[in-house]
C-alpha cells in the first residue's frame, strides 16, 4: 500500500475521522452526527482499497464512484458539524483541505480510467 499515494491520503484521513469520533463523543458528547461522519469518513479508504482488486475497469470505476460519493457525504457532514459549532473554523478548514483533495485525486483517477476504457 504505501506506493498508492491516494490509499495512504484516505488511511491518514480515515484515521483524522476516528480521532474526531473519539473527540466528538467524549468531548462534546455529541453521538449521532459523529457515527455519520466516521461511517461516510472511513468508507472512503475502504472503498478506495478494494477498487484495486476489482475484477474489471468498470468495477474498480464503480468503486471509486463510491468512495467520490463517500468524500461528498463527509465534505457535507463537516459543514454541517462547523454550523452547529461542534468544530471550529480551524479544525474544520484542516479537514475540508484533506478531504477535498482526496475528491481531487478521485476524479482525476475516475476520469483517466473512463479515458483508457474507451
Amino acid at each position: 500500500m504505501k506506493d498508492n499515494p491516494l490509499i495512504e491520503k484516505t488511511i491518514d484521513f480515515g484515521a483524522r475521522i476516528v480521532k474526531l469520533n473519539r473527540y466528538l463523543t467524549h468531548d462534546k458528547h455529541e453521538t449521532v452526527l459523529s457515527k455519520q461522519i466516521l461511517r461516510s469518513g472511513t468508507s472512503i479508504g475502504a472503498n478506495v482499497n478494494e477498487a484495486q482488486y476489482g475484477n474489471s475497469k468498470s468495477d474498480f470505476i464503480a468503486k471509486m464512484h463510491i468512495a467520490l460519493k463517500e468524500t461528498a457525504e463527509t465534505e457535507y457532514w463537516l459543514h454541517v458539524l462547523c454550523k452547529s459549532e461542534y468544530l471550529d473554523e480551524q479544525m474544520t478548514a484542516s479537514l475540508l483541505t484533506d478531504c477535498l483533495e482526496i475528491k481531487r485525486i478521485l476524479i482525476a483517477s475516475i476520469n483517466t480510467a473512463k479515458k483508457s476504457t474507451e
